[in-house]
């Protein structure tokens, strides 16, 4: 079945961060080559079970552009991984810095785990009507490529943050650092959560951690995630030192964040917005009805239109051009799971 396939690339996923933790400890090159190439591996595998997928897909639908496995909740996040690896993956390669592989193993290894923990069917369904269109790959694959592209943006905007805030005590740098802080528990967490499950299927967020039945345990829990996160707050110029010494300053950082933004925000307008707007009109009869769906999406184009408008035309640098990076995303994050978890409406086919 193609979910354990993907499965198993979410594990090598996970597998990864650690050796890209090690490579930036000891500055090893056959480190940083083994950390590139199990990466690589889980993409390679993650790809494989795409097809499959895909294949899967094609023999309850019977047609090849309605069959592109992006059509839920699950199929979505897969896709998005595979997109953010890819992506990171053709950076690491242009650039020859691999030590942005850490926060990129990390977001991979806990969406492939969200996909367990949060009971999202991986079933292979037929189409629901609404889906039944040819706008479906170039709308919702473009979607997904342009999240992609933000999230990379969000992971080196994050970066620059912390590199570039001189005072612990301000919101930018508490915010940046508290925020990866959290990222490294929810990544414990979910492995923790995936080992200790009796039952894969009925394993839960944080049923290991925070919200264990045993009271002792989840105190212990909240007691780790907030001494995390002050770790991260207090030795978060660390990293400006540990990138420093691989030859990534802020420069590079503001750089990777602009191109990556550059790139998501006009395939964002065209397939998620523009090509959205005519599958719209195709299923229901309007190009626009203020579903939540499409007005998050609308919040989210502003946002980074925001950030385009704010570098260019008012001149825009440094860690303040840099926090709306980081908030796009979380507005993307909101669009893209908060709406289909949250909310009802005719994007409801996308839920779990």
């Amino acid at each position: 079945m193609s979910y354990q396939t993907i499965a198993i690339a979410g594990f090598i996923y996970m597998l990864s961060m650690p050796v890209y933790i090690v490579y930036i400890l000891t500055k090893s090159k056959k480190i940083g080559y083994a950390a590139t190439g199990i990466l690589s591996a889980g993409a390679g595998i993650h790809t494989y079970g795409f097809v499959q997928r895909f294949k899967e897909m094609y023999e309850i639908n019977q047609s090849f552009l309605r069959s592109i496995p992006v059509t839920n909740l699950y199929e979505s996040l897969v896709f998005f991984v595979l997109c953010l690896v890819t992506g990171y993956l053709l950076i690491e390669w242009k650039y020859r810095k691999k030590s942005l592989g850490v926060l990129v193993s990390i977001i991979a290894g806990i969406t492939i785990s969200l996909t367990e923990l949060l009971g999202i069917s991986k079933e292979v369904q037929p189409l629901v009507p609404a889906l039944k269109s040819n706008w479906l790959l170039a709308h919702v694959t473009l979607s997904f490529v342009s999240y992609a592209a933000f999230g990379i943006s969000f992971i080196t905007a994050l970066l620059h943050i912390i590199t570039e805030t001189e005072n612990k005590k301000s919101f930018k740098y508490i915010f940046s650092t508290v925020l990866m802080g959290l990222m490294f528990f929810m990544f414990v967490s979910a492995v923790i959560d995936t080992a200790t499950a009796s039952n894969p299927k009925t394993v839960r967020m944080f049923h290991s951690t925070l919200g264990n039945p045993s009271l002792l345990v989840s105190i212990l829990s909240w007691i780790s995630l907030i001494a995390i996160a002050t770790v991260c707050w207090k030795y978060g110029d660390l990293i400006k030192r540990i990138l420093y010494g691989f030859k990534i300053d802020a420069q590079f950082l503001e750089d990777i964040t602009y191109k990556a933004i550059a790139f998501g925000f006009p395939v964002f307008t065209i397939g998620g917005l523009v090509f959205g707007a005519i599958w719209a009109d195709q299923a229901w009869g309007r190009y626009w009805g203020w579903d939540p769906k499409e007005t998050w999406s609308l919040i989210t184009w502003f946002v980074y239109a925001f950030y385009l408008h704010s570098k260019f035309i008012r001149g825009w640098r440094g860690t303040k051009i840099s926090m709306i990076a980081v908030f796009g995303f979380l507005v993307t994050i909101f669009t893209y799971l908060g709406v289909n978890l949250f909310l009802s409406g005719l994007h409801s086919y996308g839920s779990m």
